[in-house]
């Protein structure tokens, strides 16, 4: 098939060379374009075509050499494991998902994990009850329970787990992401108090030239204080699950934030503030803050700026040990609390937009103890934010 189309190319009038033949199936045998036609159409325009006349000729010969290649049947122990992890995934029908029910509570369905660890013995798949895969059981992945507990799942489908039995690593926010970062910088100096300190080092122009005029002409050079924005944040950032889908925005928050304030202080938590916060999402694990060190080390002339979605599992608020990754011996609402009255300066920008915010209870609830404070990620909302901060 290769051949052929290499020998169409040629006949096409298109200046290929063997080299350049040999250059593609170098790549295809390093896997540059898998299973995909649509890889290995780039992979081949960009081996076999050097000038951008031959573009459109190209076109031609590759839709006739390959037509109806999406078709193409492959054996199984040809496929790549991420594609059979993919069929093997239960997609259910929105009738489905409303006829199953949640277990009815936070310590009935810890209580009923225990339970079925102690009496399960084997592998299950596509069940109600067991441990397994596919299913409906309140337990497991690749299934479906508007109440459960993840187990050997790579990454969300539902967003409806109130536990995670898995470890999950989440990468730190670029604060060198400099695209769309304008506007929110003017927005941050809003928050700016500028003052003048330090040493006298920045040169006092006006004064400058006051003083060469008082001079006869000859030059006099007058100094000041540089000024500095006196303003201290800190900035609290949710990170992983369903914050994924706003990474780019909160990126270019938390870049404007870093150039904007000299005081900056920033750490991850995920989903809701508890006894633990971390500086670096790679060792989060290992090298964690407690919450009261960050409250005794941090005075009350901080702002404190919240950056999440709010949305998680109400257990996750409400309930020691809703925590969907650890086990947490007081409620988040608890934290919340805590970290409120110790800073009263403190907002919570949500990247949801507002008029879905009715529909998560747990966005509710936590708009609630922010007594109103929470603030769509928008630059109207930053606005208004900021306003609350002054």
């Amino acid at each position: 098939m290769l051949i052929g189309f290499f020998q169409a190319l040629r006949n096409a009038r298109i200046p290929v060379t063997l080299r350049e033949f040999l250059t593609l199936l170098e790549g295809l045998k390093k896997g540059l374009a898998g299973y995909d036609i649509e890889r290995f159409y780039y992979l081949s325009r960009s081996c076999l075509v050097k000038d951008e006349r031959f573009l459109d000729r190209f076109d031609l010969v590759f839709k006739k050499s390959f037509e109806g290649l999406e078709s193409l049947e492959l054996e199984v122990e040809d496929l790549p494991p991420e594609w059979l992890a993919k069929i093997a995934e239960r997609h259910f029908t929105r009738e489905e998902m409303e006829a199953i029910q949640a277990r009815g509570g936070f310590e009935e369905l810890l209580d009923e994990l225990r339970k079925r660890l102690a009496e399960q013995d084997e592998r299950h798949q596509g069940g109600s009850k067991w441990i397994g895969t596919l299913g409906t059981s309140p337990f497991g992945a690749y299934g479906f329970n508007p109440e459960g507990v993840r187990i050997g799942q790579d990454r969300s489908r539902h967003r409806r787990a109130i536990k995670v039995w898995d470890k999950r690593e989440f990468r730190d926010f670029d604060d060198e992401v400099e695209l769309g970062t304008r506007n929110i910088k003017v927005a941050l100096r809003r928050l700016r108090k500028l003052v003048r300190d330090g040493r006298d080092e920045e040169l006092d122009l006006p004064g400058t030239i006051h003083a060469t005029a008082n001079n006869a002409g000859y030059l006099d050079l007058k100094m000041h204080r540089t000024r500095t924005n006196r303003v201290k944040v800190l900035l609290f950032l949710d990170v992983g699950g369903s914050m994924d889908d706003h990474v780019r925005r909160v990126e270019e928050l938390f870049s404007a934030a870093r150039t904007e304030f000299e005081h900056l202080e920033q750490f991850y938590f995920h989903n809701c503030l508890y006894e633990r916060v971390w500086r670096d999402n790679r060792a989060r694990w290992e090298e964690t803050v407690p919450t009261f060190d960050v409250m005794r080390t941090y005075g009350e002339d901080y702002r404190v700026i919240i950056v999440g979605d709010a949305s998680m599992g109400p257990y996750e608020v409400t309930e020691p040990g809703g925590s969907v990754e650890h086990w947490n011996e007081e409620s988040g609402a608890t934290w919340m609390r805590r970290v409120l009255g110790r800073w009263p300066k403190a907002i919570w920008l949500n990247p949801v937009p507002r008029a879905w915010w009715h529909h998560t209870h747990s966005i509710r609830q936590v708009n609630s103890l922010m007594e109103g404070r929470m603030f769509p990620l928008t630059l109207e909302g930053l606005d208004a934010g900021l306003r609350e901060l002054r």
